[in-house]
């Protein structure tokens, strides 16, 4: 083996090497906040999910701000019309997704949520639909319809099943899926490019003011009256910077790996949140709630693949078009060339 191809070897397995690690990374930070989100709420002695989620809003504000501000993560410049038109509903969208997503937490198992989080592509693709992002299939829609049938089949086999938790959770799904879907437009239509850290530091701020108003109405009343409440300043704290941490790690994901890749790390970690639930905090999983989210995880792992073969199609089409204008600007320029040659010895003849 030459030097060339041994130094070459070696940094591809380099790069492997830190690729899997941000994997690995970005799956343990994530399935970190879920941990430490549900003790706080379902442990911990604080169930106060809209407190929770002000706190992270506000540490992940002060942090992207410092971040940019600094110089460490380049951002863009917004205008105030396209902000309050744009991102403002976005912004609030995700505060209802926050919001939502762990006041489930309060009243289901963390394997519960995890299982019921697979109907997200079947509530992205109807919302798609809808706002014209994306475009029925028979196809997908049948896969998805397999998707909502194992849910189904996972929830009706889930002994602590719980109204209230089940319609927080399937709201956050609702909320986050309108979410997707206007970023995409927003991305579409402008043609900008969000990191983690930018979005964070546009849509942060009006979170946390979006969830004032449920905190002072819900929660706070409810913070002043109970006279034993102690807040776990540590768990907030370590849940904000996890979460902030999930959100550079995803940044640093994003840019070594496929979209694939994410969703294949994905299922892992759903995988690996379901067993730690039952570990860690006792859930009870049963043979018709396997069962159930087998037949879902089958129907997500097959749209996953479908989305992925045609975005390939999308991309070879896309490059097929840019060669044959690359061709055609070619052949025009030749054609140039030859009638200016052509003109130039007609010019000489006629001398």
């Amino acid at each position: 083996m030459t030097p060339d191809a041994a130094a070459a070897r070696r940094k591809l397995y380099v790069d492997a090497a830190i690729t899997y690690g941000y994997i690995v990374l970005w799956i343990g930070l994530s399935a970190g906040v879920i941990l430490i989100n549900k003790y706080i709420l379902g442990y911990g002695g604080f169930p106060f999910p809209v407190a929770l989620t002000m706190v992270h809003m506000a540490l992940c504000s002060s942090l992207a701000f410092l971040l940019i501000k600094a110089g460490v993560v380049p951002t863009i410049q917004m205008e105030n019309e396209m902000y309050y038109k744009n991102v403002v509903p976005i912004a609030a969208l995700f505060a209802g997704t926050l919001w939502l997503g762990n006041a489930a937490y309060v009243y289901l198992s963390v394997s519960f949520i995890q299982m019921i989080k697979a109907t997200m592509p079947a509530a992205v693709f109807s919302v798609g639909i809808l706002l014209g992002t994306e475009k029925y299939s028979h196809k997908y829609a049948l896969t998805l319809a397999v998707v909502t049938v194992g849910v189904a089949t996972a929830s009706y086999g889930e002994i602590a099943f719980n109204l209230i938790g089940f319609l927080f959770q399937s709201g956050s799904i609702v909320t986050e899926s309108f979410r997707l879907c206007l970023i995409q437009l927003l991305l579409q239509a402008r043609g900008i490019k969000l990191n983690p850290v930018t979005t964070l530091y546009y849509i942060a701020p009006p979170c946390f003011l979006f969830l004032c108003p449920p905190f002072l109405v819900l929660e706070a009343p409810r913070m002043l009256n109970t006279a034993d409440v102690e807040v776990p300043y540590n768990w907030l704290l370590l849940s904000s910077v996890v979460a902030f941490a999930l959100n550079m790690s995803v940044f640093l994901l994003i840019g070594r790996s496929s979209a694939l890749t994410m969703n294949l790390a994905g299922v892992i970690k759903d995988w690996m949140l379901i067993g730690l639930s039952v570990l860690l905090y006792g859930s009870s999983v049963t043979p018709i709630q396997l069962g159930g989210y087998l037949v879902a995880f089958g129907g997500v792992t097959f749209y996953n693949y479908l989305k992925m073969q045609q975005a390939s199609q999308a991309l070879a089409a896309q490059q097929q078009q840019q060669q044959a204008q690359a061709q055609a600007s070619g052949d025009e320029e030749k054609q140039a060339l030859l009638s200016g040659a052509e003109q130039n010895a007609n010019s000489s003849g006629d001398k």
